[in-house]
């Protein structure tokens, strides 16, 4: 990692208030170069408090891009951080309009030139795309990174039409810790007190919402990039990486958008902006490939940035199974189009006997993080006693073969119950036997016919099943074999089905895996810069003499046949930051089933966050509870929240719902 002093601008930065029409004011940080000319702006626009949560990772990058000559804005959504009024659902209609006013009012200001970028990764990168959706005239490009163009699908909540137990729960239960957070007095005086109350009574979490909506109905279509891809009027640089979940998103992007206002991006990372070196790497020189997108769209010269491939990603090699990676070995490759003409697609016809999948419903306890964010223990361990709680079906390699793309599967079963799920993994397994995942799909059985329908397995039938697996890039050494594992469980990563434990037969005779495979050594070799970034804020991490816990800890109660996984999502600890706020983090994840009842599944996701500010004998803090159980017909969900001022109590609110099971 270079850390860049000199730039062609001197910088200055101020925080201001952006005002909308109905009176509220959002928060704002403006990085400005120092000069005579009006600049373009660019934003990012999001929920996490750029005063703290966001800060040292803001620091990096905005100054960075003022440095280059453009104005870098960051500003955080309604009723978040010190944003005024309440917060609303995620992503919700109120959200996006806001953030075209935002746009709109950044290209008015006397020192942007009219021209508006946007960039984000995660929830920013979501907000981009889907405002660029929206054509706001002033916004002319986008840089979405780890983003997704389909709520429903590839999102935190569902994933085949099945409820993603821990993605669903993880974020909900963080998004209510988040949003119960005060406004700081260091930047909005005295009113902090008044706003938060207003913003805590206003509170509801999202998973209420999210579960009412178990298909893909207007709920999920609204404001997703993914429902018009025609309405994005912005050019588009997309990025992702083959360990964050969202990647499938830039492939879609690629193939269904204009080539001339579109480019792809693909590595080998996680859930993290390239150029911060996290495990899995390597890093990139992420910023100056930014700033040739931005200069090129936003400034008209001519940096190549259209020139490149339409899609550039990593096709890994070969690895042994590990839960994490300083770096992945591979190269990289450049499509001309999406479907590439450098990409076949090859069947492997399953072989052998009709056999009855009964996966034990603890299947998936290997799975690893749904979101890896660069954690020791983000990333699936060896695969191979996963693989014997289902069938499994291995394959040859007699040379090297390349997968670039998203496998498919075609499975033959007959089920004797109307609900259940599919789920099928691809593995390299190694001479030595140890299996690494590759990569991995679902499919609700009562949404093989659409999303946006429920439609039972008529008990006793006999059909056949055909859905995608995740994008992945992975090169098959001479000597491995490719593994397809099947599954009828998967958890926590997929909420079991109340009749999944029946099963299902499958049946090989009708059944295939298809692999993307690309042809090897295609094209010229492509390069990146060094990865370089603005100068660290300072927040310092004091050390503690707490012994860290585990980050996935796996407990099995032999007597009572049940599985514990418990999550330790590193939130950070304690963090000082040189304007003397001390911000404290703490959160712990657990996900427990009996392996032979789908009913005992349940979550819990326990959150306290502190904010201190001694100067101020300013000293709040926040603890939330959030669990799901189930029954056959009812998702049953309890939330709590306490917030307390000093030594008082502000705020103590629960919440119990019974909502019925009417896809998931």
């Amino acid at each position: 990692m270079r850390i860049r002093t000199s730039f062609p601008y001197e910088t200055t930065h101020q925080d201001l208030r952006i005002p909308l029409p109905d009176g509220t004011r959002l928060y704002a940080r403006v990085w400005r170069p120092i000069t005579g000319e009006p600049v373009p702006a660019l934003l990012e626009y999001l929920p996490y408090r750029l005063t703290d949560w966001t800060a040292p990772r803001d620091h990096q990058r905005h100054p960075w891009y003022a440095g280059h000559g453009y104005a870098s804005v960051r500003v955080d959504v309604r009723g978040h951080g010190n944003s005024e009024d309440v917060p609303t659902d995620a992503f919700s209609a109120t959200e996006l309009a806001d953030g075209v006013e935002v746009v709109n009012w950044l290209a008015a200001q006397p020192w942007c030139d009219g021209k508006v970028g946007m960039f984000g990764i995660s929830w920013g990168g979501f907000n981009s795309l889907r405002i660029a959706a929206l054509a706001p005239e002033p916004l002319k490009a986008i840089v979405a990174v780890c983003s997704a163009d389909d709520r429903y699908d590839n999102d935190v909540h569902y994933m085949g039409g099945s409820v993603l137990a821990a993605g669903m729960h993880a974020w909900a239960a963080a998004m209510l810790a988040f949003a119960c957070r005060p406004p700081d007095p260091h930047h909005v005086g005295d009113a902090w007190r008044e706003m938060w109350l207003r913003r805590l009574e206003e509170v509801e979490p999202f998973v209420h919402t999210w579960l009412a909506h178990q298909g893909r109905d207007d709920y999920w279509r609204q404001g997703g990039a993914g429902e018009d891809y025609g309405a994005v009027g912005a050019a588009v640089l997309a990025v992702g990486g083959w360990h964050d979940p969202y990647r499938d998103s830039v492939l879609r992007l690629v193939e269904r958008l204009p080539a001339d206002r579109v480019r792809g991006l693909i590595g080998p990372w996680s859930h993290q902006y390239p150029d911060r070196g996290m495990p899995p790497g390597t890093a990139i020189g992420f910023l100056q490939e930014t700033l040739r997108w931005w200069d090129h769209w936003l400034k008209g010269e001519d940096t190549g940035a259209m020139s490149e491939p339409l899609l550039r990603s990593y096709v890994m090699d070969a690895h042994p199974p590990a839960p994490g990676y300083e770096t992945l070995p591979g190269r990289w490759v450049g499509e001309p189009a999406w479907p590439s003409p450098h990409v076949t697609t090859v069947t492997y016809a399953l072989r052998g006997e009709p056999v009855l999948v009964r996966s034990p419903q603890h299947t998936g306890v290997d799975a690893g993080r749904f979101v890896p964010s660069g954690g020791e223990a983000d990333l699936p361990p060896d695969q191979r006693e996963e693989d014997a709680r289902g069938a499994s079906f291995d394959f040859a390699v007699p040379e090297e073969t390349w997968v670039l793309g998203r496998p498919r599967v075609r499975l033959r079963l007959t089920s004797q119950v109307p609900r259940g799920q599919v789920v099928a993994r691809v593995c390299d397994v190694a001479p030595d036997g140890s299996s690494t995942l590759v990569t991995r799909g679902v499919i609700n059985l009562s949404a093989r016919e659409g999303r946006d329908r429920v439609t039972p397995w008529v008990p006793g039938a006999t059909g056949d099943v055909t859905f995608e697996l995740s994008g992945i890039g992975y090169a098959f050494p001479p000597g491995h074999r490719i593994r397809l594992a099947v599954s009828c469980a998967y958890w926590p990563w997929i909420w079991p089905q109340p009749d999944s434990s029946a099963g299902f037969t499958l049946d090989p005779s009708g059944s295939a895996l298809e692999l993307p495979v690309r042809a090897r050594a295609v094209g010229p070799p492509l390069t990146f810069g060094e990865p370089e970034q603005y100068g660290p804020l300072g927040v310092a991490q004091p050390a503690t003499l707490d012994e860290p816990r585990p980050e996935r800890l796996v407990v099995r109660d032999v007597a009572k046949g049940e599985w514990r996984l418990e999550v330790d999502p590193r939130c950070g600890g304690t963090r000082m930051h040189p304007d003397g706020l001390e911000y404290t983090e703490d959160a712990l994840e657990t996900y427990t089933v009996r392996e032979d009842d789908p009913l005992s599944a349940r979550t819990r996701s326990d959150w306290s966050i502190r904010l201190h500010r001694p100067e101020f004998a300013w000293d709040t803090t926040i603890r939330t509870r959030s669990e799901i159980a189930c029954t056959a017909e009812y998702f049953l969900t309890s939330n709590e929240v306490i917030c307390t001022d000093g030594a008082e109590v502000v705020f103590h609110r629960t919440w119990e719902e019974r909502i019925p099971r009417t896809a998931g």
